[in-house]
């Protein structure tokens, strides 16, 4: 056996589902101890000449970042040849410029220190706006893998009569992308973000959406503000239905029952992040993209 995956304990599920889609055993468990003072020590299964796929996701990443690193040293070790890490969700990439004095540029700081430790990376729709080579950020090959294929299919497939809904202008390629599989067409709104939990819509372009099956659609829902107004403003035009897709659910259930208080109807999330909202699995996607890992 040329490849094992490793995962933590809070991500057994989706890990042993991308365990199942390679036709490997099930994942081996990083142990975790914590130390009275919060210090994190990790220990990991020997895998003395293999290639270590690592399951590990980046939603909150803070208390995920630290044991991820050190458990990188402890696989290098034990023996690993090589290591590749599957972070379904990437944190971090939001920042990618010094906005105002005083900043740093996040991006550049955990692209060197993942960079660092893994051979690989594999993400999905990774948040990116003036990024056009994440593997120059990381200094090593970065597989980027759509959700479009998993959500669509989580939509149902192919509906001509249904109009998929961007908030911007940035989220254009990945709508389009999702519309395409599923044989629709799509529009982009004027999102005005006025705070990281304050969005405002312009609401001209709505009136065609009168009648018809509607679903806004972005990569990431963490507070759920952008999907929350565009959700209010379809909802207004009298949609025959209102659905909302997504890439990364960052946001929990509270999130959840606000977007159904707005007139959305359902809500798809890949299961990139763990948690009530994540129903797509993505172990069939990534299985593709890390084929040649098992050679």
């Amino acid at each position: 056996m040329s490849a094992v995956i490793h995962a933590f304990d809070d991500e057994v599920a989706p890990a042993a589902r991308l365990a199942q889609a390679l036709d490997l055993p099930a994942p081996a468990l990083v142990s975790v101890h914590r130390f009275p003072d919060g210090e994190s020590l990790p220990v990991v299964a020997a895998s003395a000449g293999r290639t270590v796929i690592v399951y590990r996701s980046l939603d909150r990443p803070d208390g995920k970042l630290a044991p991820l690193l050190l458990a990188a040293d402890a696989w290098r070790r034990a023996g690993a040849r090589r290591l590749v890490l599957v972070a379904p969700y990437m944190a971090y990439l939001r920042q990618d410029k010094v906005f105002a004095p005083g900043q740093p540029v996040s991006r550049d700081v955990i692209g060197r220190l993942l960079g660092g430790a893994f051979d690989r990376i594999v993400t999905v729709e990774p948040h990116l706006h003036r990024t056009a080579d994440l593997a120059a950020v990381f200094g090593v090959p970065v597989g980027i893998v759509s959700a479009a294929e998993t959500l669509a299919r989580a939509l149902g497939g192919a509906d001509p009569q249904a109009v998929l809904v961007g908030p911007d202008e940035e989220s254009a390629p990945w709508v389009a992308s999702l519309a395409a599989r599923m044989g629709a067409r799509f529009i982009l709104l004027n999102k005005i973000r006025q705070g990281d939990r304050s969005v405002a819509i312009d609401a001209a372009p709505l009136a065609q959406l009168a009648g018809r099956r509607v679903v806004l659609v972005d990569d990431i829902c963490s507070s759920g503000a952008t999907l929350m107004a565009g959700a209010r403003q379809v909802a207004a035009v009298g949609p025959a239905s209102l659905e909302a897709a997504v890439a990364h659910a960052l946001c929990g259930q509270a999130v959840g029952a606000a977007l159904s208080a707005a007139g959305v109807a359902r809500l798809i999330a890949t299961d990139s992040c763990a948690g009530p909202l994540g129903v797509a699995p993505l172990a069939g996607v990534l299985a593709e993209a890390l084929q040649e890992e098992l050679g």
